[in-house]
């Protein structure tokens, strides 16, 4: 796989003039717990373009899921969610209370949860969702520090 990513770079960096890795980073993802989190994180995710002042409304933003999730525009990618479609018995009440989530700014608290996930790769969510992904995992969630752990006193 080093090989055929290695090649696929050179391939993209002498086709587009450039140069360095596709991929700086590492990809991160986190679960989010749908029954409580997921409206909110669609909220933050849409208005991330107006917090970076690269648009006044959601809307503006060309490659926003908002035109699919607020105004009904096609878009052939996404797959409404159990979350989104219980939003309303059809079409037209879905749209009206998507764009009436967005009547209200997220909470500083919210903000910094989904920041703080995003960073570390953590669940968003009650904390009995946390509680059953540790239970499925066997281990604690949770930031660690970096390097080896502390050796235990005998």
């Amino acid at each position: 796989m080093k090989v055929v990513c290695s090649r696929y770079a050179q391939l993209i960096n002498k086709k587009y003039s450039r140069s360095g890795t596709l991929w700086e980073r590492r990809h991160k993802a986190s679960a989010v717990d749908a029954d409580s989190y997921l409206l909110k994180c669609y909220r933050y995710i849409e208005l991330n373009p107006v917090a970076a002042n690269m648009v006044s409304r959601p809307e503006e933003y060309v490659w926003s899921s908002h035109h699919a999730n607020a105004w009904g525009d096609v878009d052939s990618t996404l797959t409404p969610h159990a979350s989104y479609l219980g939003l309303g018995r059809n079409k037209e009440q879905r749209l009206w209370n998507y764009r009436e989530l967005f009547s209200s700014a997220l909470s500083p608290e919210d903000i910094h949860e989904f920041r703080e996930a995003a960073h570390y790769s953590m669940p968003v969510g009650t904390d009995y969702f946390k509680q059953q992904i540790e239970s499925k995992l066997g281990r604690k969630l949770g930031y660690r520090g970096r390097g080896r752990p502390a050796k235990l006193a005998d």
